[in-house]
């Protein structure tokens, strides 16, 4: 017999899982594994029975926090090029990526502490990163405003080593104009083969 789907969350019950994953990223991000869960729940304004009824253990919280920074950066790509053009969706995208990736750093040591306990909360990680990218490489390419040979790896990988700057305030501030130099590298020029390049007719 097959086993029973879950029931979709009410409103305010989803408001609160919500409010206590975003929560709980800040605070193992800035607090290391050893915040208790009394006090996430406390600073998202649910009692600990509602954080338990949602996360069985710290395990659980550690992983899903994790898990749904992940897919909010994912899920941004389709609404960000439902919204801007495809080479300012894919530079707001980086801006976000940047984001995600400080606050994996953050939670470092509580995700070191997951994966001790035998959790894998990276399984899915880069094959959803790169569906993401490539779906705003392609909707750049298509439009004609970026390079059609940029590969979503190598794009994934310079944001990976821009992110490392991120962990020092001196360099944070600098960050949009590296990512700024990233995305003009990225961008479509039209060459002297392309019609309206410029180039004498002969």
């Amino acid at each position: 017999m097959a086993a029973a789907e879950p029931r979709p969350l009410r409103a305010d019950a989803r408001r609160n899982r919500d409010r206590l994953l975003e929560v709980a990223v800040q605070a193992f991000s800035q607090d290391g594994p050893e915040v208790t869960l009394d006090a996430i729940a406390k600073q998202a304004g649910v009692g600990i029975g509602t954080l338990y009824r949602h996360f069985a253990t710290r395990e659980e919280l550690v992983e899903a926090a994790y898990r749904s920074e992940l897919v909010h950066l994912c899920d941004a790509a389709g609404e960000l090029l439902a919204t801007r053009a495809p080479d300012e969706a894919l530079r707001a995208w980086m801006d976000g990526f940047i984001q995600y990736m400080t606050a994996k750093r953050g939670m470092a040591d509580a995700l070191r502490a997951l994966i001790a306990s035998g959790g894998d909360p990276f399984s899915h990680s880069r094959t959803m990163l790169t569906a993401a990218i490539t779906e705003l490489l392609q909707a750049g390419a298509a439009a004609g405003v970026v390079r059609s040979d940029a590969e979503p790896d190598d794009v994934l990988f310079s944001l990976s080593g821009l992110s490392l700057a991120a962990a020092t305030p001196e360099h944070q501030a600098r960050m949009g104009r590296l990512l700024d130099l990233l995305m003009d590298g990225l961008r479509h020029r039209a060459t002297a083969a392309e019609p309206g390049s410029g180039a004498p007719s002969r």
